[in-house]
């Protein structure tokens, strides 16, 4: 019964797989879980500081800070891209690759070249087979996101646009929506307009009493509202990692046993049609004696 042991070897092999795949779903879920809880406990931080940063702006119109001027001379633009160090986890950086690739096109047809900054591995990797400018990256950044791995590789793109060097910096990151669903974002970071920083509490002005003065407490906080930005995105992005990392895995460990089922029902009409053929052989040969 060679295809019998054939066919016994392929089983063995996804029950090994199987196995694989279902305690990467618990490590997953485990992990999930702790990602949630610290995407959830950075947005109300970032909330304020949007909140506090809008309230600053218009509170003090006789001074602009260079991120909230357009520089429309600048002909190259800057993207942000927030993606997995690993695979195994679904759609999700596709998704947002795809996204970003679409906005690259876009920004093309106009005549604007591009810089990127790529935060995880699996954006490093892409943004170099298509030949993109990566002028700095973060990698290996753990479970947990880490504010001082993030804010010297994002620093190069700030600097470039207070400099006029850069029409616009987008930030490209999966947003977390439920267990279920994580949706690729395209927002645009610099410059921050009206809306992006909106007044959060009411229609009423603010008066400031600013220590040592309005430029350096605003120049300071904007860029502390920015890194709160991007923090927020990292975190939203492993918490999206985590929970299509789960998902992958159990459609990966339920489809597994299905081949497996599968498998063993070709198996045992195999192994079942061996022996109708030995004994329709035995009984011939007792017929002929």
């Amino acid at each position: 019964m060679a295809a019998g042991k054939e066919i016994r070897g392929k089983i063995k092999s996804v029950e090994n797989t199987r196995k694989i795949t279902k305690a990467m779903e618990m490590v997953a879920a485990s992990k999930m879980r702790k990602a949630q809880e610290r995407m959830r406990a950075a947005r109300p931080y970032a909330e304020r500081v949007r909140s506090l940063a809008a309230n600053l702006s218009h509170a003090t119109p006789e001074y602009k800070h260079p991120f909230m001027v357009a520089n429309a001379d600048a002909k190259v633009a800057g993207f942000i891209v927030v993606t997995t160090d690993k695979g195994l986890c679904g759609g999700l950086n596709t998704n947002v690759l795809r996204a970003t690739t679409a906005k690259l096109k876009e920004l093309e047809s106009r005549g604007q070249k591009a810089e990127a900054v790529a935060i995880g591995n699996k954006g490093l990797g892409f943004l170099n087979r298509i030949g993109a400018k990566v002028v700095s990256h973060a990698t290996h950044l753990g479970d947990r996101p880490l504010l001082e791995k993030l804010i010297g590789p994002v620093k190069v793109l700030l600097d470039a646009y207070a400099a006029g060097q850069l029409s616009a910096v987008y930030l490209c990151y999966t947003r977390f929506i439920n267990t279920m669903r994580q949706e690729p974002v395209i927002q645009q970071l610099l410059p921050l307009s009206d809306e992006q920083m909106q007044k959060q509490e009411g229609k009423h002005g603010w008066d400031y009493i600013y220590e040592p003065d309005a430029k350096v407490v605003i120049d300071e906080l904007l860029v502390r509202y920015i890194e709160a930005l991007v923090y927020q995105a990292t975190a939203e992005n492993m918490a999206s990692e985590q929970s299509a990392r789960m998902v992958a895995m159990k459609s990966a460990t339920d489809n597994a046993g299905n081949v497996i089922g599968e498998l063993k029902l070709v198996y045992n009409k195999t192994r079942q049609a061996a022996i109708t053929k030995e004994l329709s052989e035995i009984v011939a040969g007792a017929a002929a004696v």
